[in-house]
């Protein structure tokens, strides 16, 4: 999944991230990426409550790369998640990225609708419903 040309791309140490046209936040994550702090965490998340405003978006998470985090920032980041995101769509063809998938699907149920994908494609037409 790559970004449009014409919007603003945020980089981050495990994603890169950007708001479509249609208003889809849309979300990569990254190879090798490092594991990161709970204050870097925080930025990540400032950084995007900058951008959308507050306003909560749905969301395509690519986590074809994604790794397994610890229990405990599982815990933090859906709740953090459930207070800016009104669908995720996630996408992976990896192993590593459904495993990922499902330890935060059966961590906590979120309080969103949330779907796995193995294309891009259909996770959006699955979330132009919420928008």
């Amino acid at each position: 999944m790559e970004p449009p040309k014409h919007v603003e791309v945020h980089e981050h140490l495990t994603s890169t991230w950007w708001i479509e046209d249609d208003g889809i936040l849309c979300s990569v994550s990254k190879k090798g990426a490092p594991d990161i702090s709970r204050e870097q965490s925080l930025e990540q998340l400032a950084d995007l409550n900058r951008v959308t405003g507050g306003k909560k978006m749905c969301m395509l998470l690519e986590i074809t790369y994604g790794k397994p985090s610890k229990r405990e920032d599982r815990e933090f980041i859906a709740a953090e998640l459930a207070k800016v995101i009104k669908a995720l769509a996630l996408v992976s063809n990896s192993a590593l990225g459904k495993m990922v998938a499902n330890l935060f699907f059966n961590l906590k149920p979120p309080s969103y609708p949330t779907k796995m994908f193995t294309n891009d494609h259909d996770a959006r037409e699955w979330l132009r419903q919420y928008l």
